[in-house]
C-alpha cells in the first residue's frame, strides 16, 4: 500500500521582512498577505492529499518558514542540515525533534554546511548544489550518509541563485525544469532538460506532488511550456515569499 505524502510546514514569522537576502534587493513584505498566501499554499497541498504537520512558530526567526532547508529526507534516515545563515540552530532543532518521531536522524556537523534547498533527488542520484549555503564538506558528509540508501551524490556548481532548487526541479516524468544560466547544466548528464523561458528566470522552482506540479502563478510562459507537455498544474501565489528569494519548495519539507 502506497503511503500518502506528508509535509512539515511552519507559520510565517512576524519578522519575515528581516529575512536573509543574497541576490535580491530588500523590498517591503506585506505580512498579512504572506500569511494569506501561506495558508492557501498549505490548503493546496492538503487538496492534493498531502498530510500536513504544523511545526511550532519561531516568531523571532525571519527565515523559519522556509523549512525545506532544515533537513533532507532519505529512505533510511532524515539528515538534519547545518544551515549557513545566522541564528538557525533553533530551526534545525525544531525540525529534528519533529522528524525523530517518525525517522532515524543523522546530522551534518561542522565544518560542513548543507541546506535542503541545495539537494535535488532524481531517481537514485542526489544532485547537490555547491553554493554560498552548502560547502564541499557538507556535500561529502551527505554523500557518505546517502550510500546506505543506495544513492549516488553529484555536486553541481550554483553560480547565479541562492540554492540549486532555485534554478531547477524534477518533474513527474523525471525530466528537469532548469534555468541553465544559474547552474552547471552539464552536471545532470543525460537527464532530459527543459529550459525555462529567458523572460522567467525564477520559474524553474516547482514542487511535484504525485503527478501534479505546484508552481507560482507568476510564470505564465513556464506554465504554458509545462501544460503543452501534458502536465497537471496547480498554481499558487507566493509573491511575498519571492521577495525573500523563496520558491514553492522552500515552504514545506515533503516526503
Amino acid at each position: 500500500m502506497t503511503r500518502a505524502p506528508s509535509a512539515l510546514v511552519r507559520p510565517v514569522s512576524s519578522t519575515l521582512a528581516r529575512c536573509t537576502l543574497t541576490h535580491l534587493t530588500r523590498v517591503p513584505i506585506d505580512l498579512d498577505n504572506a500569511r494569506h498566501q501561506h495558508a492557501a499554499y498549505v490548503a493546496t497541498l492538503r487538496a492534493l492529499g498531502v498530510a500536513i504537520k504544523q511545526l511550532p512558530p519561531l516568531d523571532s526567526l525571519p527565515d523559519a518558514v522556509f523549512v525545506e532547508d532544515a533537513a533532507v529526507l532519505l529512505p533510511h534516515t532524515a539528515v538534519v542540515a547545518r544551515l549557513a545563515r545566522p541564528s538557525a540552530d533553533a530551526e534545525t532543532k525544531s525540525v529534528a525533534a519533529a522528524l525523530a518521531t517518525t525517522h532515524s536522524v543523522t546530522h551534518i556537523v561542522s565544518p560542513g554546511t548543507l541546506e535542503g534547498g541545495d539537494v535535488l533527488r532524481a531517481g537514485t542520484t542526489l544532485f547537490v548544489g555547491k553554493s554560498r549555503r552548502t560547502n564541499a564538506e557538507g556535500i561529502d558528509q551527505l554523500s557518505a550518509i546517502a550510500v546506505a540508501s543506495g544513492l549516488t551524490t553529484i555536486p553541481v556548481d550554483v553560480r547565479g541563485c541562492l540554492h540549486l532548487k532555485t534554478g531547477c526541479s524534477v518533474l513527474p516524468d523525471g525530466a528537469l525544469l532548469i534555468n541553465p544560466q544559474w547552474l552547471d547544466a552539464d552536471a545532470f548528464g543525460d537527464l532530459e532538460r527543459l529550459p525555462v523561458p529567458d523572460t522567467e528566470p525564477w520559474g524553474a522552482n516547482t514542487l511535484t506532488v504525485g503527478e501534479t506540479i505546484v508552481m507560482p502563478d507568476a510564470f505564465p510562459e513556464t506554465r504554458t511550456l509545462l501544460e503543452t507537455r501534458g502536465y497537471d498544474i496547480r498554481v499558487v501565489q507566493i509573491t511575498e515569499f519571492g521577495k525573500a528569494e523563496a520558491g514553492v519548495t522552500c515552504l514545506s519539507l515533503t516526503a
